[in-house]
C-alpha cells in the first residue's frame, strides 16, 4: 500500500477545500495547552506519593508508569475516533477527559482521605489522564496533517512534536514552582484549567476531516505499520536513557552539571525540527530516518565513552539532533502504508510503539546499569539505533 498516501481520495479531498502551507496555529495552540497537564503534575506526584502519602517507590513508579499502560491500551480507541468523527472531536473529548482527570488529582488532596484513599484516587486519575491523552494527541496529530494534508505531513509532525516537548519541557518546571509555593491543591487546579483552555481554543478552530472511505480493523492497521513503529520504539530508547539515568551517570563521574542535559537534548531536538523539519517530504521518511538513527547512535556513543563532562554533553546535544526527525520520516511512511480513512488509526498504532519504548527502556536500562555501570546504558542506546537501522532497511526494500 505504499502509493495510497497521495491517491484520488486526497485530490478529491483537496479540491474541496485547499490545504493549508503550514497547519493550523490553533491546532498546535491546543496541542500545547493540552499537553501541559501532563507536565505539569510529572515532578510532583512521585513527591505527593512518596513524602505526602508515605508510600515506598515502587508504589511511586506503578502510580507513574499506569498512564502509560492505559495510553497504549486505548489508542486504537482514539484512532477509530479519529477516522470517523474526525481530530477535533478527538482533541476535544480528550480534553475533557484530561480535565477530569485534573479533578480526580484535587479531590485526592482531601485532608479527610486516608493515605489509602488518596492513592487510590490519584491512580484512577492516572488512568484517566492516560485516556484522555491517547484521544488527545492522536486527535491532535491527525487534525494536523489533516490541514496541511499527506504532502506535508513530516512538516506537520515536526510542528505537533515541538509543541508536546515544549509543553512537558515549561510543564515541568511550572508544576514543581507551584506546588513549592503554593501546595499541590493549585498545580490540581492547573491540570485542569489547561485542557480547559485548549478545549476553548480547539472548539473555535476549524474542522479538517479525513477523507472518507474504508474503515480497517485496528490490528491490520498494525500490521501494515509494525515496522515502521519498531523502527521508532528502537530509536526511542537512546531518550529514555538521557532522562532516566543522566543524573546518576553524571554523579558517577563527579561531574556537576547534570541539570543541564536535558537542556542540550532539548536544543539540539528543537534546533532540527525547525531547521530541517521539512526533509523527510522532500527525499522520503526511509532516508531522513536511517540518517538521524545514525546521528542518534553517534551521540549515544559520545555518552558511552565520554573523557570530560563537555563531551557529554555535546553527547546529549547531537542525541537530540537525531532523535528530533525519526518520528516525522516514519511517520510519513506510515501514512503511506494504509488507506487515507485510516490515518487516525495508523498514527494511534504508530505513537503507541513510543509508548511502549518510554515503558521497558527505562527498567531495560536499569538491568543494563546494575551489571555494567551507568555508561553501558548508552552503549545500549547507540546499538538499539543500529538496530533500527536494520530494521528501517528492510521497511525500505518493501517499497524498493
Amino acid at each position: 500500500m505504499s502509493s495510497l498516501t497521495i491517491n484520488k481520495a486526497d485530490q478529491a479531498f483537496a479540491a474541496e477545500r485547499p490545504y493549508l502551507a503550514y497547519p493550523a496555529p490553533a491546532i498546535i495552540a491546543a496541542l500545547f495547552c493540552g499537553y501541559l497537564s501532563v507536565g505539569l503534575p510529572l515532578p510532583v506526584i512521585p513527591l505527593f506519593v512518596h513524602n505526602g502519602l508515605g508510600f515506598n517507590n515502587l508504589a511511586v513508579g506503578l502510580t507513574i508508569g499506569i498512564q502509560f499502560l492505559a495510553t497504549v491500551l486505548t489508542r486504537g480507541y482514539a484512532g477509530r475516533i479519529t477516522d470517523r468523527q474526525g481530530g477535533k472531536k478527538a482533541a476535544l473529548q480528550g480534553a475533557a477527559v484530561s480535565a477530569f482527570a485534573g479533578l480526580l488529582y484535587l479531590i485526592a488532596t482531601i485532608p479527610a482521605f486516608t493515605p489509602t484513599m488518596s492513592l487510590a484516587v490519584v491512580i484512577a486519575g492516572r488512568l484517566v489522564a492516560g485516556f484522555g491523552e491517547s484521544q488527545f494527541v492522536t486527535g491532535c496529530i491527525s487534525w494536523s496533517i489533516a490541514s496541511v494534508g499527506a504532502q506535508r505531513a513530516g512538516m506537520s509532525m515536526s510542528w505537533t512534536g515541538i509543541a508536546m516537548f515544549a509543553a512537558l519541557a515549561i510543564g515541568a518546571p511550572i508544576g514543581m514552582f507551584l506546588y513549592r509555593s503554593a501546595g499541590l491543591s493549585v498545580v490540581t487546579i492547573a491540570c485542569i484549567a489547561a485542557p480547559l483552555l485548549s478545549a476553548a481554543i480547539a472548539f473555535g478552530a476549524t474542522s479538517y476531516a479525513s477523507p472518507a472511505g474504508q474503515r480497517l480493523p485496528f490490528y491490520r492497521v498494525v500490521g501494515y505499520i509494525w515496522r515502521e513503529g519498531f523502527g521508532l520504539m528502537l530509536s526511542g530508547v537512546g531518550l529514555a536513557a538521557v532522562s532516566a539515568f543522566a543524573s546518576l551517570y553524571f554523579g558517577s563521574r563527579g561531574w556537576s552539571h547534570a541539570g543541564i542535559v536535558m537542556t542540550c537534548f532539548g536544543i539540539g531536538f528543537i534546533f532540527m525540527r525547525l531547521a530541517l523539519g521539512h526533509l523527510p517530504d522532500r527525499i522520503g521518511g526511509y532516508r531522513v530516518a536511517l540518517l538521524s538513527l545514525g546521528i542518534e547512535a553517534v551521540g549515544q556513543i559520545m555518552l558511552w565513552g565520554a573523557p570530560h563532562e563537555a563531551i557529554a554533553l555535546a553527547g546529549s546535544f547531537v542525541t537530540g539532533l537525531g532523535c528530533a526527525l525519526v518520528f516525522p520520516a516514519l511517520g510519513v511512511e506510515v501514512l503511506k502504508r494504509v488507506p487515507a480513512a485510516n490515518r487516525g488509526s495508523a498514527m494511534g498504532a504508530f505513537v503507541a510503539f513510543l509508548d511502549i519504548a518510554y515503558g521497558i527502556a527505562g527498567p531495560a536500562a536499569g538491568l543494563v546499569a546494575g551489571q555494567f555501570g551507568y555508561a553501558a546504558v548508552y552503549l545500549l542506546g547507540a546499538a538499539s539505533c543500529a538496530l533500527g537501522m536494520a530494521v528501517v532497511l528492510s521497511g525500505r526494500s518493501r517499497t524498493a
